[in-house]
C-alpha cells in the first residue's frame, strides 16, 4: 500500500471524521470547500488518488459511495445515495442531484433497501406531528404505491414537498402534520416520487 501525501492524509481524516460524527460521507463539493480548493474536481482527483493507494474503496452498485478500507464490511450495513433536500414546509421547485451517501444499518431500521432507495435531507417543520424535524434524512423508496397515511415525497403542481398522503372520497391530497402549515390540494398534477420507509436523525 503506497503512502499518502500530507494533503491526502488530511482529506482522509476529514472523510473519516464526517462519517464518525454524522454517519455520512462528505460530497466532493464539501471537501473542496473545507480545503479551499478551486473546484470540486480537485477534491475528486485527491479522492481518486486515495482510492488508488488502497485507503478508500468504492461500494459496488452505488455511484460515488465510499468506504474506509480498514472498516469491517457487514452485510447489514448498506450505502444509500442522498438526492438533495426536500421541504417539509411550503413546496419549492423541483431540483435533484446526488449529494453523497449515508450508511445505514438495515437490521436496526428494519428495511430492505433496493436500487430504488434513496435519501432526502428534510428542511422545514411541517411534519413535526410525525416526529420529522429539520435536518433529518428521510429514506424514500421509489416506485411504491402510496397508501392512505403514508409519508411521501411528492411533486405537486411542479413543486416538491414531504407530506402525508391522504385519499378522501377518491381524491388525493397532501396533509401537513403541523397546524401552522396548510394542506395541499393539487390544482393540476400530483406525482408520488416515493414513500418514506425510514427516518434517520442526524447526530449533532
Amino acid at each position: 500500500m503506497k503512502e499518502l501525501t500530507k494533503r491526502q492524509e488530511q482529506i482522509l481524516r476529514f472523510i473519516q471524521g464526517r462519517q464518525d460524527s454524522q454517519g455520512i460521507m462528505p460530497t466532493f463539493r464539501e471537501i473542496s470547500a473545507h480545503f479551499r480548493f478551486s473546484s470540486p474536481n480537485a477534491a475528486l482527483a485527491h479522492v481518486e488518488a486515495i482510492i488508488a493507494k488502497g485507503f478508500l474503496k468504492r461500494l459496488p452498485g452505488r455511484a460515488r459511495s465510499l468506504q474506509l478500507a480498514g472498516q469491517k464490511s457487514r452485510a447489514r450495513v448498506v450505502s444509500i445515495p442522498i438526492y438533495g433536500t426536500i421541504p417539509a414546509g411550503n413546496p419549492v421547485p423541483a431540483e435533484q442531484g446526488e449529494e453523497g451517501c449515508v450508511l445505514i444499518d438495515v437490521s436496526t431500521l428494519g428495511i430492505k433497501p433496493t436500487t430504488r432507495t434513496f435519501g432526502l435531507k428534510v428542511k422545514g417543520e411541517s411534519m413535526l406531528g410525525k416526529c420529522i424535524i429539520n435536518g433529518d434524512i428521510a429514506i424514500i423508496e421509489h416506485g411504491v404505491q402510496p397508501r392512505h397515511g403514508d409519508v411521501v415525497a411528492a411533486l405537486i403542481d411542479g413543486e416538491v414537498t414531504l407530506k402525508t398522503f391522504i385519499m378522501q372520497r377518491g381524491k388525493p391530497y397532501l396533509r401537513a402534520e403541523n397546524p401552522k402549515f396548510p394542506n395541499l390540494i393539487p390544482r393540476e398534477e400530483l406525482q408520488i416520487q416515493g414513500v418514506m420507509v425510514a427516518l434517520i436523525r442526524r447526530r449533532k
